[in-house]
């Protein structure tokens, strides 16, 4: 897989930083992200190397702009500009492998730009963090390997513990999700069950029935072979228009939320809601052993925090504006 090393210099002067101020999203309408002159690019897909990967400036915060790319330490995650905007959260009633907890339907606005992983973290980069002493949950990879496997079997204190692990290794703010965050970065200003439309295709997402074979209009399965999964490496699959990988399938990605049967009361403003019964936590993004309705964009699963899977993982947010 290509990793993304460094980042070009962004000169750090007033006159500099006022003509590079980002040009922010303010509506999620769109399912792509604006195109953008910002030094921190990407030109057909590859990002100059001019700067070794270390933690952003100031200066460079304020420089970045919807898509541009990012990485604070050699084995911290590449990271991806998301723009600020406003989404319908939920899925409706006629939505095809859908469940009352995905509803009411509400509008969420997410007021300021922050930064996701491009991929779930791998286990590279979780076992950076046990060799530094700020990890201490080793995971087994179950005999399919390390390196850019995904990180599998985590507690939702594990995912905590590895964002905590970054915030000091890089003095920045890294977290995990909330859930209204994930399922706006999941959609990419789609509508739909999916970031692609309403059918399910089983050759972009990695689930149950993962094999090529047909879309699914209708939302079932019910005729796509039931064959042996297992998790396929972070790179693989298309990227979602906001160049997200794998953000149905693979793994789910644990948030910083609480469970809540329904979203009566939920947070509007895209933070995560953390009252209520904090004792089970929501997943988020479905897996590779997981059915393709559960991998919808609105589809959701709560587990109790010392629970480990080995579906379960996770996809680090940074926040950027204070």
């Amino acid at each position: 897989m290509e990793r993304l090393h460094s980042l070009p210099t962004i000169v750090a002067a007033l006159a500099t930083h006022l003509l590079l101020q980002p040009a922010l999203a303010q509506s999620s309408e769109q399912s792509s992200l604006p195109s953008s002159s910002s030094p921190l690019s990407a030109l057909d897909g590859q990002f100059p190397t001019a700067r070794d990967a270390k933690p952003l400036s100031r200066f460079e915060v304020i420089a970045l702009r919807p898509g541009d790319q990012f990485k604070e330490c050699a084995q911290c995650p590449e990271m991806v500009v998301i723009p600020a905007g406003e989404f319908i959260m939920g899925a409706p009633v006629d939505e095809q492998g859908s469940t009352p907890d995905e509803r009411p339907q509400h509008k969420v606005t997410i007021s300021k730009p922050f930064a996701v992983s491009r991929f779930p973290v791998t286990f590279t980069e979780w076992d950076a963090c046990v060799a530094a002493r700020g990890c201490q949950y080793l995971p087994s990879d179950h005999g399919w390997g390390r390196a850019e496997q995904p990180v599998l079997d985590l507690a939702w204190q594990d995912a905590r513990e590895y964002a905590y692990w970054l915030s000091r290794a890089t003095g920045k703010s890294y977290r995990l999700m909330s859930e209204a965050e994930r399922e706006y970065v999941t959609r990419a200003g789609s509508k739909t069950a999916y970031w692609w439309g309403d059918s399910f295709i089983p050759d972009r997402a990695n689930s149950q029935r993962r094999p090529s074979g047909p879309s699914i209009a209708d939302g079932s399965d019910t005729h796509i072979p039931r064959v042996p999964t297992r998790p396929l490496p972070v790179d693989r699959l298309e990227p979602n228009p906001w160049g997200l990988y794998q953000v149905h399938g693979n793994v789910y990605d644990w948030v910083e939320d609480c469970w809540h049967e329904t979203y009566d009361g939920a947070p509007t403003d895209g933070s995560a809601w953390t009252a209520g019964n904090c004792s089970r936590h929501v997943l988020r993004g479905g897996a590779f052993s997981r059915n393709p309705r559960t991998l919808r964009s609105a589809a959701r699963l709560w587990f109790g925090d010392g629970n480990r899977m080995t579906y379960m993982s996770v996809r680090i947010a940074r926040t950027l504006l204070q």
